[in-house]
């Protein structure tokens, strides 16, 4: 079962090239960096810029044939191996087995009945992949000398994972022989089936982790082969574009944030075992026991013998889950899409428009989301609208009216109109605005559906495809919704209805109320971000200190303890800026995964 050789390079005699010399892989690799920090290409140039990346990836790719380090035999030859491993670290092993589910890839198939809320499966410190454990290994002395490895802890377990495979003696062989030797996400698809996103709203995301995946690889080729610190790594001799990109897409479908030892602090890490499990629809069961030091898992229902075992990702739309872990969830209930709305600064009302938002905590230019479900849009997206809509007089008795500063809790209550116009207004903005975002794809829906039942489909294209029609399909109920809304409270105002009052006794119907429409904007933090940052909205279940916490990440990369979801930002891959400095715009699965995406399904 792969015994024969740990570890080996591709060097089939008609595969590998003839040899480059350091002087021109160097160039290539200059050229490509250059490329990847010029300043962002204007409006509807970002394809053409993806091209030309793309074109010297190639390039690169070409010279490195026969170079990568792989494994002998293939990925499920070495299951065994990784229990063994596990049951001798301490982990548990005894409630399940990895199997075959088909098109769902491998997953965890229980062996005996396991019970709802049952502790099935836990996994010690020591077997996890850590920023931490990256610092005392042979990555150490480099980590120690680089900003861009301290600041992002992504970054540094890909290249951690990379010294480890490449390393005969590492006690996580076990563990990284049973990853995939591929992945599906976007990072591997070809030209043409990216091309099949063009005109999504996901597409922008994809072109972007591209290009930052072939900035970070430029960025770390050259500081490997330069740097003194770097001088007995493995990854001097043998560091392909493919090794990078295959170590970036396993972190980003499998990294999740932990403790540290003492609590007192996030990391991120890399959990076996645990990360063969697949995605469904339920709760996050996942948590991190201190006293134990220890990852632990629940059943999130009851499981019959040779039933699958499922976990809960988070509430990822369709879009995250392509880019960032390589599959379509057909039934995701947490799907949306991203909206950007912004109050125009050369408007005569903006200042006063972007003081009552302000009140609100709201900014007057924003990323939002359009949800598959009803209601549509959450209820900072209703207070932006409302905002967005209000005339002058409105606005005033906002910002200076009878109890002004209590009112803006009813913005984002769906039961406390500003007027009947006003309603109309924003519900007919709404349904306009959604009918001409369908307007900007280049094929129907009906289209897409006609192309899906093509039996030659690609993968990647079929995926590429589901998700443009799931976009389309919230955009046509948003629609739909806008005008049902509109014709709603046209009604009413021809009715003469009397228009509901806020009274201060309805602020702990506000507080206490489960629908998302009813809660005070100014506790509603979900999924909304300022623009110039990244959409993300995610859920991480820790348990610290013995109590039930809920961690996200901040654009700035530091963790915030929240009352209920945690947004974190967008691109495991976002890494090194136009300059070469570390921006944590980032750190995007860098950790959703306490039960956040585990494993890109089919792998």
């Amino acid at each position: 079962m792969g015994k024969k050789s740990r570890v080996k390079t591709q060097k089939s005699g008609s595969g590998a090239s003839a040899v480059v010399s350091p002087k021109e892989m160097m160039n290539l690799i200059s050229e490509l960096l250059q490329k990847c920090s010029s300043t962002a290409p204007s409006a509807g140039k970002e394809w053409e810029e993806y091209i030309q990346i793309r074109g010297l990836v190639e390039k690169i790719r070409k010279k490195q044939k026969g170079l990568s380090v792989v494994f002998e035999g293939s990925r499920e030859d070495y299951f065994s191996d990784l229990m063994s491993w596990a049951q001798e670290s301490g982990a548990s092993c005894d409630g399940f087995t990895v199997t075959d589910f088909g098109t769902e890839g491998y997953g965890l198939r229980a062996t005996r009945d396991i019970k709802a809320e049952e502790l099935f499966l836990w996994i010690p410190r020591k077997m996890l992949m850590t920023v931490e454990s990256a610092q005392y290994s042979v990555l150490g002395p480099l980590y120690s000398q680089d900003r861009i490895l301290q600041a992002m802890g992504n970054v540094t377990l890909a290249l951690h994972l990379l010294c480890e495979r490449a390393d005969p003696a590492s006690s996580w062989l076990p563990y990284i022989r049973s990853l995939p030797q591929e992945y599906d996400t976007p990072l591997y698809y070809q030209q043409d089936e990216v091309q099949q996103l063009l005109g999504t709203q996901a597409v922008q995301d994809v072109l972007s982790q591209y290009k930052n995946t072939a900035r970070q690889y430029a960025y770390f080729y050259k500081l490997v082969q330069t740097h003194p610190a770097a001088s007995k790594l493995a990854l001097k001799d043998s560091f392909t574009f493919d090794d990078y990109r295959w170590a970036v897409s396993s972190v980003m479908t499998r990294q999740n944030q932990i403790p540290t030892e003492d609590g007192s602090r996030v990391t991120l890490a890399l959990i076996p075992l645990w990360d063969m499990c697949n995605h469904t629809n339920v709760l996050i069961t996942t948590g991190y026991n201190l006293e134990d030091d220890r990852c632990e898992c629940v059943a999130l229902q009851d499981y019959k013998e040779n039933e699958q075992i499922y976990i809960f990702y988070g509430t990822r739309s369709n879009a995250e889950f392509v880019i960032h872990n390589g599959f379509f969830f057909q039934d995701n209930a947490h799907d949306r899409v991203k909206i950007k709305l912004g109050v125009s600064k050369s408007e005569r009302l903006y200042a006063m428009k972007a003081e009552v938002l302000a009140r609100a905590g709201i900014p007057a230019s924003c990323v939002f989301a359009l949800h598959c479900n009803e209601p549509p849009i959450s209820a900072q997206l209703l207070a932006f609208l409302r905002v967005f809509c209000m005339t002058e007089e409105e606005l005033k008795d906002y910002l200076l009216g009878d109890r002004a500063i209590n009112k803006i809790f009813t913005l984002g209550n769906s039961e406390f109109p500003v007027s009947w116009d006003n309603e109309i207004k924003l519900w007919t903005f709404l349904e306009t605005r959604a009918a001409l975002l369908l307007k900007t794809y280049k094929t129907t829906s009906e289209e897409d559906r006609s192309m899906l039942e093509k039996p030659d489909l690609s993968v990647h294209s079929r995926v590429a495809i589901q998700l443009r029609l799931a976009e389309k399909q919230i955009l046509e109920k948003a629609s739909a919704s806008g005008r049902a809304k509109r014709l709603h409270f046209q009604k009413k105002l021809e009715e003469g209805a009397s228009l509901p009052r806020y009274e201060e006794s309805d602020i702990a119907l506000l507080e206490n109320t489960d629908a998302d429409a009813k809660l005070p904007i100014i506790l509603h933090k979900l999924e909304e971000v300022e623009e110039g940052q990244e959409i993300q909205v995610e859920e991480h279940s820790h348990l610290l200190n013995g109590e039930k916490v809920v961690y996200g990440m901040e654009a700035n990369g530091e963790p915030v303890q929240v009352e209920t979801k945690a947004k974190v930002s967008k691109d495991v891959q976002s890494a090194l800026d136009s300059n070469g400095s570390s921006t944590q715009k980032g750190q995007r699965d860098v950790a959703e995964r306490t039960e956040e995406n585990p494993k890109e399904n089919g792998e």
